[in-house]
């Protein structure tokens, strides 16, 4: 008899009471030997365990009345609740040369409505480029409605070979070269209902990178990674929550320095947990569409990331105008307090190309409509502005105000007369939601009219307010009610089974009801693609207008979105710990195919100081999109505000002055169409101590920039991998290389560092740059370890789509600089006003420019050559000898 005192009796009590229970309701034979035969199923180790229980608060008792496997695990994010081995799907017939099986499985799971019936699909796309495809071949789902690159090259001659196990299903993909699994689908049982979706994935290393948005470092920290959310969301951006777009990416870098990636193309609510198994675990679980991944093989990680570019689309060269400093904020207080911003700039000689307006510029914040009022004078400040060489930008909101009278607001009234707006479940009306115009109605980018309904209303604003580029906020898409200001219908898509942990808790918390109807499908699977779309419009209809290269930013992205829009990281704050983690941030986007991207300087919300933002700033000029914004009720924090000492606008200027400096760089590797910013172990794989460094980064493979990121310090602590480095201002050759180093960093500089074997081109500087352009452009030389270096110029009238373009090459070797006119098809003055030569170890006694003599200085403690004064036509052979 049982004692009411013994708690691990009634617990196994209740256990067998619910097995005996639910035995036969989930078809388990309750007779000993079947209950054998299902013990000898739940031995699997900890590695190889499929979760049965992805809720919160799973108790043994819960576990076993799913029917699944209870055994506990000392392994970090194993599952106690897993399914058995017997639990899979099998292999039932072979197909297409073995490139295709289709699957069964005879038990049902617990999860309503599972695919019972599954086909699984390898393609070899190119020798780089694997597709792994699991469907429901009876029924057809939902698949992401984005078209991909097709494949190119000789799969004849992959470095890739795959194995698609025969009896309990499992599939692997190995490299060829090293025999190393790549991705390894044979470790659990996978799961496939119609809203619950599992599978976990081996791969062979620790170091991972990607999975966005989400704020974390740079490193998938896999020791203690909490798992990551993908779900757009209007957010204040926080340390692992769900952020603003969806980036199932990610990217591994094993000990030999041999990277891969992986790319689920799935646009559901998805949730990826990395677990420190052995090997390491990446678990996908996806609350809809199909399982459809891509495999690269690299081998190195900038071949990878090429490699994912082919295939989502690389993004487009930007207009020369968006590299400068784009200077915004929310509530100047009308026409006459963004004059008086923009006066002081060019007063104290601030360089900026761009000023933008947020919201407060509109009706009621209302789209395609100005403050006639407050801003009574906006076409005269943009005239101004375009009078000096200048742009304008403005915001849009998807939502459309619905609530004004019929005839008075053309946007809604149109939207309704051309149906494009987003509706209820039923279709029968458009959905209501509430954003800052008040009630508001939601377009439908994906209608076949939508694009030119956007158009026209663009249109009609640009002959008011001639803009030059548009910024797409709000756009995940964001709603202050939670689905519709009706609510939502109840059912399994507004309440799905299983809700990963979100912010908000919930799919339609912030945004539009799950149900609700858009012309291409449904909400619930086509969220994570609304600021795709209308990026993709919006870049669409901006080309068709100023029939230049378009300038979008948008909040929310998707993979592809870099061929449309630039991306900030939203509503951040004005701290130090924002400031750090603005670097993860670009270093991701620039992993995803965005590499257009920055933060907000000095932070969106909140209050600041000059330090923190004299310190962003110098940070801020290596983003490559560079944007200073400010919350309606904080203070100014432009680099020329009036609170600001003038030691502090000196410092910013010439933070300022040195991006421009940089810009025809900048240009240049932007004209490549791969990562500008990059880590340190993209360019140093087999560098151990590169792989968590996200403090410092690489603009290309030739700068190192080491930014100061805590409050009052005068130094910093600077990582320099085995190489020839050399501070960039001065030409001083670092000493110590392959280990740390505590450098000066006084308030006025950022450290930056070139590596030996580069060329970097510069331009003077000036205030924007239409007129930085003019000036003449100057090389930075870095002899390496063998006193070669090498770079290259890209520019090209900086704004027509398909511009011609010239091309210079540049090459050191020895005491002897070339330059070799790859194309000349742009015709324009380009003048080299100067050279810097680093790793000059005697003074030359004579240096020559195309033969012919000329003044130089030599700094024997640097070991540095300076000419200036030079006026060489940059597009002629050029040859340089000391």
């Amino acid at each position: 008899m049982l004692r009411t005192g013994s708690p691990s009796l009634w617990r196994s009590a209740i256990v067998l009471l619910v097995l005996l229970v639910c035995g036969n309701v989930i078809g388990f034979d309750t007779n000993t030997p079947a209950r054998d035969a299902r013990a000898s199923q739940c031995q699997l180790s900890s590695e190889r365990r499929s979760d049965c229980y992805p809720e919160s608060g799973v108790t043994e008792a819960a576990c076993l009345s799913r029917g699944c496997c209870w055994l506990t695990t000392n392994v970090k994010g194993a599952p106690w609740c897993f399914y058995s081995a017997g639990d899979d799907y099998l292999v039932q017939k072979v197909q297409n040369n073995g490139n295709s099986v289709l699957l069964s499985r005879k038990q049902r799971t617990h999860w309503p409505n599972d695919v019972m019936d599954l086909q699984a699909d390898v393609v070899e796309e190119t020798s780089s480029r694997l597709r792994f495809k699991v469907y429901d071949p009876n029924n057809k789902r939902y698949e992401v409605p984005l078209p991909l690159n097709k494949g190119y090259g000789s799969p004849q001659n992959t470095d890739y070979t795959f194995n698609i196990d025969h009896n309990s299903f499992g599939f692997t993909v190995t490299r060829k070269s090293t025999n190393s699994v790549l991705f390894d689908a044979s470790l659990s049982a996978l799961v496939f209902s119609d809203q619950m979706i599992q599978i976990s994935v081996g791969v062979p290393a620790v170091d991972l990178y990607g999975i966005g948005e989400n704020r974390k470092p740079f490193r998938i920290q896999v020791e203690k990674s909490p798992g990551y959310s993908l779900w757009a969301h209007d957010v204040f951006p926080d340390v692992d929550t769900n952020m603003y777009g969806s980036h199932p990416f990610v990217l591994g870098i094993e000990s030999t320095g041999d990277a891969f990636g992986i790319f689920l193309l799935n646009s559901n609510t998805l949730r990826v947990d990395v677990l420190p198994t052995n090997p390491v675990t990446i678990r996908y679980r996806a609350l809809g569409g199909i399982l459809d991944f891509y495999i690269f093989t690299g081998p190195t990680p900038d071949d990878v990331i090429d490699q994912y570019w082919a295939l989502i689309g690389q993004p487009p060269l930007p207009p020369y105008w968006s590299l400068g400093y784009h200077l915004s904020r929310w509530e100047y207080g009308g026409s006459s307090g963004m004059n008086a911003t923009i006066q002081r700039m060019r007063s104290k000689q601030m360089p900026f190309d761009a000023v933008w307006n947020d919201i407060d510029y509109m009706v009621n914040e209302m789209d395609w409509t100005y403050d006639h009022k407050v801003y009574s004078q906006l076409p005269d400040v943009v005239k101004d502005l375009h009078s000096n060489g200048q742009k304008y930008v403005m915001i849009l909101d998807p939502g459309i105000s619905n609530t004004q009278p019929r005839g008075k607001y053309a946007p809604y009234d149109d939207g309704i007369a051309d149906d494009i707006f987003v509706k209820t479940a039923d279709g029968s009306t458009p959905i209501v939601g509430e954003v800052w115009p008040g009630k508001t109605v939601f377009p439908d980018f994906t209608h076949p009219k939508a694009e030119a309904w956007w158009l026209k209303h663009a249109q009609m604003m640009h002959a008011e307010l001639p803009f030059d580029g548009l910024w797409t906020d709000m756009n995940e898409p964001a709603n202050f009610k939670d689905g519709a200001v009706t609510g939502c219908v109840n059912n399994s898509l507004e309440n799905p089974p299983y809700t990963p942990p979100l912010n908000g808790d919930t799919v339609i918390q912030k945004t539009l009801c799950m149900s609700a109807k858009f012309h291409d499908g449904l909400h619930y699977n086509l969220h994570n693609l609304y600021g795709h779309y209308m990026a993709k419009t919006t870049y669409n209809v901006l080309k068709t207008i100023i029939g230049k290269r378009p300038f979008v930013l948008s909040r929310s992205t998707f993979a592809g979105s870099g061929k449309y829009a630039a991306h900030w990281e939203g509503d951040n704050f004005g701290d130090w710990s924002n400031l750090y983690y603005s670097i993860p941030e670009v270093l991701s986007f620039n992993m995803f195919g965005i590499p257009f991207t920055g933060v907000d300087i000095c932070g969106f919300r909140g209050d600041t100081d000059e330090e923190l933002c004299t310190r962003w700033l110098q940070l801020g000029a290596f983003y490559p999109f560079m944007r200073s914004h400010n919350q309606n009720v904080a203070p100014d924090k432009d680099p020329a505000a009036v609170r600001f000492s003038s030691a502090a606008h000196d410092r910013n200027r010439e933070a300022l002055r040195l991006r421009y400096r940089l810009l025809p760089f900048l240009y240049s590797l932007m004209s490549r169409k791969r990562a500008v910013v990059r880590p340190l172990i993209f360019q140093y794989p087999t560098d151990s101590a590169a792989h968590s460094i996200d403090k410092q980064f690489l603009w290309g493979d030739s700068l190192l920039i080491t930014p100061v990121l805590e409050r009052g310090n005068r130094t910093v602590n600077a990582y320099f991998p085995k190489d020839t480095w050399y501070d960039f201002f001065t030409g001083a050759e670092v000493s110590t290389t392959g280990k740390w180093s505590v450098i000066s960093a006084p308030l006025d500089k950022i450290n930056v560092h070139i590596r030996g074997g580069s060329i970097v081109p510069t331009q003077v500087p000036d205030v924007n740059t239409e007129r930085s352009r003019r000036n003449d452009f100057g090389l930075v030389v870095a002899a390496s370890a063998t006193r070669t270096a090498q770079g290259f110029l890209y520019w090209d009238d900086g704004e027509t789509i398909d511009s011609p373009f010239n091309n210079i090459q540049f090459n050191l070797d020895g005491e002897r600089l070339t330059s070799t006119i790859k194309s000349n098809n742009y015709a324009t003055t380009m003048t080299l006003g100067s050279v810097d030569v680093y790793g000059v170890a005697t003074a030359p006694t004579t240096v020559r420019v195309n033969g012919i003599g000329v003044a130089h200085t030599y700094d024997s403690v640097n070991k540095s050559l300076q000419v200036t004064r030079l006026k060489v036509d940059v597009l002629k052979p050029l040859v340089m000898t000391w």
